[in-house]
């Protein structure tokens, strides 16, 4: 009786052991999972709230099952950008406002079904529900691809349109809202100006009408009643679209902070404040933030970045020069440099400050956060070598430390990408000779360096990207310091005709002896047009085939 009890006591205590090991485990895996957790809470809380828009008729049955299939789109949404596009999930804001756009375009189509409906009622169309194809649900993708990216933008549109096929309990009405979607995405794909929506509505209609031909087509309704108010709502949606996401994205522009390629191409505008205020006040920095423009484009190009944002934040990358711009190489007019009566640490410092400066500046005129991030990291952390230098040949202890930019290192590419253009093309100038071989050789340098400092450790270079970027550097820079030909001066007296010649310089004698030259020409009745023997003073000088290698011309 006594050995019972105490089997089974220890069985007791090895079960509460194991459910405490259990406790402890599950413990564990929240706290390392917790931000996923969190956002499968974000997930479900999305479901529920789709699975309310698209609810046609009350029931337990259809909104349970339609919060679970919202709640699996939903999920298989998070897992593709988890995978794909990983740089989202670290910032909550853009998760956010990408479930929102889910849940809104959801709304907005509840919303513009309403309004439609009773359009339809008040045109006395024929009875049916032709005016569905009126509902601007590409809408979403739109935004989706001016916001995010064109990978998200497929993606949303494949869970709208699933959303939208139970909310309308029509499988059919699924294939139309997704050919509309990626339609409404490509035709933003290279939106650069507001008016570009336009045309993105434009393309929607004329997809719409097609696709809405189709679907009347399989269900018999092609030569029907229903036919034309089907076709007229359908071609009604991408003005719908256009129009809607022309209020809408400045909206989430400004209260989410966020910067599509149509803002920044209104920041390449020359008549902005801060554009103009460097033109006049710093010339040679805005020569030099130009072909760092140029060069930061093309290799964004090369590497699949954004060569649009590559270029602006080029441009306004050394909009701190604007406070001392005479301390900076480019702007000075003297041969002489007010560095000369500066201690090197002094010189440092004012050079640092430039990107402080421009970090406040950019705050000032509000520039986007992306543009005052890059300015802040254009430097990184590296080291101001020729003070640097200058230092240590004054006094022996000095800490690299103390001449190094206070960073942060480039986090993007686009970053890294304007920091090797600005440190290529600053070198660049001070080529002698800029043949291709040096100037390869340059650019290899240049970018070596600051692989070995560590200052593009914290983006998303690879190897092969540095490869390419070095080329397309290589390539613009050899294109920019082309060797040209300095043609010999053209001997205008020669080619100008010799009678006329004649003529008005006797035109210009006094009035006695213009009677007598007028009477000379007479005359000689046309005896200057004959042909005149040739001397050798006449004989053409033997021609040049190489003129750039004749010891009389140089290259400017």
């Amino acid at each position: 009786m006594k050995n019972g009890t105490q089997k089974s006591s220890s069985k007791g205590l090895q079960k509460a052991f194991e459910a405490k090991d259990i406790w402890s485990r599950l413990k564990e895996y929240m706290g390392r999972h917790r931000d996923d957790i969190y956002k499968i809470i974000v997930l479900i809380a999305l479901g529920l709230i789709a699975a309310l828009i698209i609810q046609e008729k009350i029931g337990i049955d259809r909104f349970a099952g339609s919060f679970l299939i919202a709640a699996v789109i939903l999920f298989i949404v998070y897992k593709d950008i988890r995978r794909y596009k990983p740089g989202y999930l670290r910032d909550y804001k853009m998760l956010l406002l990408l479930g929102l756009l889910v849940t809104g375009t959801l709304l907005l189509g509840r919303v513009y079904e309403y309004l439609l409906s009773g359009l339809h009622r008040g045109l006395a169309f024929p009875d049916g529900n032709a005016f569905i194809y009126g509902i601007p649900i590409p809408i979403g993708a739109m935004l989706v691809k001016l916001i995010f990216d064109f990978h998200t933008s497929i993606i949303f549109s494949f869970a709208i349109s699933l959303l939208a096929g139970i909310w309308l309990n029509d499988p059919l009405y699924t294939a139309y809202v997704f050919i509309g979607s990626l339609t409404a995405a490509f035709g933003v794909a290279r939106c650069k100006r507001r008016s570009a929506l336009i045309k993105g509505g434009m393309y929607v209609s004329v997809v719409n009408v097609a696709t809405a031909g189709i679907i009347l087509l399989l269900n018999g309704n092609l030569i029907s009643q229903m036919s034309p108010s089907a076709f007229l709502f359908a071609a009604l949606s991408g003005i719908m679209v256009s129009a809607t996401v022309s209020i809408i994205l400045p909206v989430i522009e400004y209260i989410f902070g966020i910067t599509t390629d149509i803002s920044l191409v209104e920041l390449l505008d020359l008549d902005q404040p801060l554009m103009r205020n460097l033109m006049i006040t710093a010339p040679g920095t805005y020569h030099h933030s130009v072909i760092v423009g140029n060069l930061a484009e093309a290799a964004a190009e090369a590497v699949d970045a954004n060569p649009l944002l590559a270029r602006v934040t080029a441009y306004y990358h050394d909009i701190g020069k604007i406070k001392m711009p005479e301390y900076f190489v480019e702007n000075q007019t003297t041969t002489a440099s007010k560095h000369d009566k500066l201690t090197p640490h002094m010189s440092s410092m004012i050079l640092i400050s430039h990107v402080k400066e421009g970090v406040e500046l950019a705050k000032q005129y509000k520039l986007p956060k992306l543009i005052t991030d890059i300015i802040q990291q254009h430097h990184g952390t590296s080291l101001i070598a020729y003070f640097y230098q200058k230092a240590i040949e004054q006094a022996a202890d000095v800490s690299h430390e103390n001449y190094r930019y206070p960073g942060p290192k480039p986090q993007t590419r686009v970053a890294a990408l304007v920091m090797m253009a600005d440190a290529v093309e600053a070198a660049s100038r001070a080529l002698t000779d800029p043949t291709p071989a040096r100037i390869s050789a340059l650019v290899d340098r240049i970018i070596n360096n600051i692989f070995l400092d560590g200052q593009i450790d914290e983006c998303e270079l690879t190897l092969k990207d540095i490869s390419e970027i070095k080329k397309r550097f290589t390539y613009i820079l050899t294109s920019i310091f082309h060797r040209r030909i300095e043609y010999p001066e053209l001997d205008i007296k020669g080619l100008r005709n010799p009678e006329k010649t004649t003529f008005e310089a006797g035109i210009h004698k006094n009035p006695a002896e213009r009677g007598s030259f007028v009477m000379s020409l007479l005359q000689n009745n046309g005896n200057n047009n004959k042909k005149q023997p040739k001397t050798d003073k006449d004989k053409p000088a033997p021609h040049r085939e190489h003129p750039e290698k004749s010891p009389e011309t140089s290259n400017p």
